[in-house]
């Protein structure tokens, strides 16, 4: 069995991989916030059970045992999140939080369940794919809202869900996963997006608008 300390290792150089680039022992320290040596050290039993890889210089990465946990656990987080979300009411800005507390224990069971009470969901309320029961993740490239141009119109596809206090400022311009909006005026020198949700215009910053992706963008 897996402490759940490792199974937040896996996840998280899974999500790190997912960005792209190399993995180091730093950043994977710097983004689970814990020290150099203790990220050192869970690598080092990690690469033991044949969960990682580790070569000098070249940074960490998931071996297809690692891998397979990693996507269990965020299957889990994200249907814990939709059902947290859907079922009990919990807001968009609260799930994140609760999710990584109970995604290291519930049953194959209750995920079973849940999945089929959701039907069958292919993404948690924040637009992130949920895994199949077979890992198998479906990737869709999205467009991150710093590309968009005056004049297009597109939908809301995905945003970041690490940061509640983020949440809730897009909440309160309904900038939720479906929601249609167009770009009405981008400030020069990286300034902020006017946009036109349902004809009230609302004003973006570029800092937020980084963490929203789009899709079915139209001129």
């Amino acid at each position: 069995m897996l402490t759940h300390a490792a199974e937040d290792y896996l996840k998280s150089i899974y999500k790190l991989q997912e960005k792209g680039g190399k993995v180091s022992t730093g950043i994977l320290a710097a983004y689970l916030n814990v020290k150099p040596a203790s990220a050192t050290g869970m690598i080092k039993k990690l690469k033991t059970m044949k969960l990682v890889s580790h070569k000098r210089y070249q940074g960490v990465t998931l071996t297809d045992a690692g891998k397979a946990i990693a996507l269990e656990i965020i299957r889990h987080h994200r249907l814990l999140e939709l059902y947290l979300f859907k079922a009990l009411g919990v807001p968009w800005d609260g799930v994140h939080e609760e999710a990584e507390k109970l995604e290291h224990v519930i049953s194959e069971d209750v995920e079973a369940r849940m999945d089929e009470f959701l039907g069958y969901p292919t993404a948690d309320p924040h637009g992130a794919p949920i895994p199949d029961k077979n890992g198998v993740v479906t990737k869709i490239a999205h467009i991150p809202m710093t590309d968009l141009r005056e004049g297009q119109s597109c939908v809301v596809a995905e945003v970041s869900d690490s940061d509640s206090a983020l949440l809730r400022h897009l909440g309160g311009f309904n900038l939720y996963p479906g929601t249609a909006f167009g770009v009405v005026e981008v400030a020069p020198f990286e300034g902020p997006f006017t946009i036109n949700i349902a004809g009230q215009q609302v004003v973006i910053g570029r800092e937020v608008a980084k963490h929203v992706f789009v899709d079915n963008v139209e001129e």
